[in-house]
C-alpha cells in the first residue's frame, strides 16, 4: 500500500482566476515518473472554484472522466449538447471517446469543491457519451465498464467499518474526515494505492466520506 498525502499533491490551477487545483498524478506541465498512473486511473484532481470561476471549453479524447462534487454546485456543458448541474452526492461521467469538448464552471454564489478522476478506457475511440446519477447510495457502486473499474462511495460514522474490495488495483481517496486503513490513518485529501488488495477494512476514525476505486 502506497499512501500519498494531501500536501504531496502537485499544485496547479490559476488562483488569480479563482481556480485552485491539486494533482495526485503527472498532469499538464507537471511530470512525475513515479506517479504516471495506477491501473487505469491516470488522474485524481481536487478542484476548488470560486463563484464565477471555471474551465473554459477544452477538448478531451480517449478518457473516462468521473466527477464527484464535495460542496457547491458544478455546471457542466459539452459539445454533445448536455447541460447539467452536479451537486454533492451525484456522480457525473463524461466518456470522451473519439473526442468531445466541455466546460466546467461554478455559476453558483458559493465556493465549489469537486474531485475529478480520469481513467483510461480499455478500447479507445467510439462516440462520446454522458451520464449523471443523482444521490448515489453507499450500497450502489458505480460501474465504469469501459475502463474495467467500479467506484464505491463509503460514508462512515466514527468507529464504523467497511470492507475494501479485493481487486488487483484499489485506489482510496478521503473526501472528508479521518479514516484508518490497514494501520495507516488518512485525512482529507490523502489517498492510498493498494495492489492486490485482499481482506482489508477501512474504519472511520471520525465521521468520514471515502471514494474507493475497484479496478482490474
Amino acid at each position: 500500500m502506497d499512501v500519498r498525502r494531501a500536501d504531496e499533491r502537485y499544485p496547479g490551477g490559476d488562483q488569480a482566476a479563482g481556480i485552485e487545483s491539486w494533482h495526485a498524478f503527472s498532469f499538464g506541465p507537471h511530470y512525475d515518473p513515479d506517479h504516471l498512473r495506477f491501473g487505469p486511473l491516470i488522474a485524481c484532481n481536487e478542484e476548488r472554484l470560486a463563484p464565477g470561476a471555471g474551465f473554459d471549453e477544452h477538448p478531451h479524447s480517449h478518457t473516462e472522466i468521473v466527477t464527484w462534487v464535495v460542496e457547491g454546485e458544478l455546471t457542466h456543458r459539452d459539445s454533445a449538447g448536455h447541460e447539467t448541474r452536479v451537486r454533492p452526492g451525484d456522480v457525473q461521467r463524461l466518456s470522451a471517446a473519439g473526442g468531445v469538448r466541455h466546460v466546467e464552471r461554478n455559476d453558483g454564489p458559493t465556493p465549489l469543491t469537486f474531485v475529478q478522476m480520469w481513467l483510461a478506457p480499455l478500447d479507445p475511440g467510439g462516440d462520446p457519451s454522458y451520464e449523471i446519477v443523482h444521490g448515489i447510495a453507499d450500497s450502489t457502486p458505480y460501474a465504469v465498464p469501459e475502463a474495467g473499474a467500479m467506484l464505491h462511495v463509503r460514508r462512515l460514522a466514527a468507529g464504523e467499518r467497511t470492507a475494501v474490495p479485493d481487486a488487483p488495483y484499489v485506489y482510496a481517496h478521503v473526501v472528508r474526515g479521518e479514516v484508518r486503513l490497514d494501520g495507516m490513518q488518512l485525512g482529507p485529501g490523502d489517498a492510498a494505492r493498494i495492489a492486490e488488495a485482499k481482506d482489508l477494512e477501512a474504519v472511520g476514525v471520525t465521521e468520514a466520506e471515502l471514494l474507493v476505486w475497484e479496478m482490474s
